[in-house]
């Protein structure tokens, strides 16, 4: 003989379903793991084109060997706040008026450690010149970099760009890659590659109007 089914666990079964078949609102939690991951994945995105396109490198980053100057159209530089190695924070708000070297490295990238002495040494020249150069490190020990500019004796400012995001406001495709900005604050060369000294030199004479 078949029991009559209990009303008060059919009643829990169909609100049971409908709960299953409620859709959970996109809440606070989903909106903070979409802003995080979607710089993330842009990066990842940047160094895997990187890779495809130059061939492989530590952390799939590519390494620019030569030198080659890519368009720059006199765009505003995307405003930046990069935390120092040793301490302390520069931004671009801080560089108005100034002719600006920015410089993307690494401490395990054989052309920036080939160009290195002559970073250091050109910046030594044109320091009190309104210059400023301003090293952003990509993929790398913060403690290899730390030693690494000791060992070159590097003295204008240099920061880790954590998550890339300095990397992906400017586009950056290898290392080392450098953004020459007026004292307008508009990006008016671009170069991929180790420079000379005597090629450096040149471009910062011509932005400071000599």
């Amino acid at each position: 003989m078949e029991r009559p089914l209990d009303n008060h666990r059919g009643s829990e079964m169909e609100n049971g379903q409908r709960t299953l078949g409620r859709r959970r609102p996109f809440g606070r939690r989903s909106l903070v793991i979409a802003a995080v991951a979607v710089p993330v994945l842009a990066f990842l995105a940047i160094l895997a084109w990187a890779s495809v396109t130059s061939g492989p490198a530590r952390g799939g980053l590519a390494v620019n060997d030569s030198i080659v100057e890519l368009d720059a159209d006199g765009e505003a530089a995307p405003d930046f706040s990069l935390a120092l190695i040793g301490g302390g924070e520069i931004d671009s708000e801080q560089l108005r008026g100034k002719v600006v070297m920015l410089d993307f490295w690494a401490s395990w990238c054989p052309p920036c450690r080939e160009e290195a002495p002559v970073l250091a040494q050109v910046y030594g020249e044109y320091r009190e010149r309104g210059v400023e150069f301003v090293g952003v490190n990509l993929w790398d020990n913060t403690g290899d970099a730390d030693v690494f500019l000791q060992q070159q004796g590097h003295e204008y400012p240099n920061g880790v760009d954590e998550g890339g995001r300095i990397a992906i406001s400017y586009g950056v495709r290898g290392i080392p890659e450098k953004f020459f900005i007026d004292r307008d604050g508009r990006i008016v060369r671009k170069f991929s590659g180790p420079m000379t000294a005597d090629r450096l030199r040149l471009i910062l004479e011509s932005m400071l109007g000599g």
